[in-house]
C-alpha cells in the first residue's frame, strides 16, 4: 500500500470514507447516505484544510482504498471522541472489500507518525463497543478514557 497526504481532489473519496466510518451493527439497516451532511457528522470534514488538519490516503495499484484523518475541536464544537482542545480526533475507514488485511493498521501507524511530527501529544477517537475495530485500537495502544452513549472514547499518548 502507498500512503500519501490527502489532496483537495481526494475530498469526494474522503467523504465516502466518512460514511464508511459510521458503524452499523450486524443485522441493522445502513445509515442513509445523506447522514454525512448532518452538522454533527459533516464537521469532521467541512472546510478541510484548516490549521491542524492532517490526513492520509491509502492506495493499492493507484486506487484509493482507505483514508485516515485528524481534526481538533473545541468544547463548544466537540466531536464524539473529544477529550480536550489539544487532542485531535481520528477518523478512519477502509473500503469494505479491502478490510481485514492490515491496511487500517498501516494507516493508523502512518497518521500517528504524522501527528507526532506535527507536535500532537495524543490522539483520541470514538468507537462503538460493538465495533470489532475496538480491539484493533486497543492493540495499537488506545485506552478508554470516557463513554459517549454506546461508544468508548479512547486516547493514545504519542510521547
Amino acid at each position: 500500500m502507498v500512503v500519501r497526504n490527502i489532496a483537495l481532489q481526494d475530498l469526494p473519496f474522503v467523504w465516502k470514507m466518512l460514511y464508511q466510518a459510521l458503524y452499523v451493527p450486524h443485522g441493522e439497516p445502513p445509515w442513509p447516505e445523506d447522514i454525512v451532511s448532518e452538522p454533527v457528522i459533516a464537521k469532521y470534514l467541512d472546510g478541510w484544510g484548516r490549521p491542524g488538519d492532517l490526513g492520509l490516503i491509502g492506495e493499492l495499484d493507484q486506487n484509493a482504498v482507505g483514508a485516515v484523518w485528524l481534526r481538533t475541536f473545541d468544547l463548544a464544537h466537540a466531536g464524539y471522541g473529544y477529550v480536550d482542545d489539544d487532542t485531535p480526533e481520528l477518523s478512519i475507514a477502509v473500503v469494505p472489500e479491502c478490510r481485514g488485511h492490515g491496511l487500517g493498521s498501516a494507516l493508523m501507524s502512518a497518521i500517528e507518525s504524522q501527528a507526532l511530527k506535527a507536535g500532537y501529544a495524543s490522539i483520541s477517537l470514538s468507537v462503538d463497543y460493538r465495533n470489532p475495530a475496538r480491539r484493533l485500537y486497543q492493540r495499537l495502544g488506545y485506552r478508554e478514557v470516557g463513554v459517549g452513549g454506546t461508544s468508548a472514547i479512547m486516547k493514545k499518548e504519542l510521547r
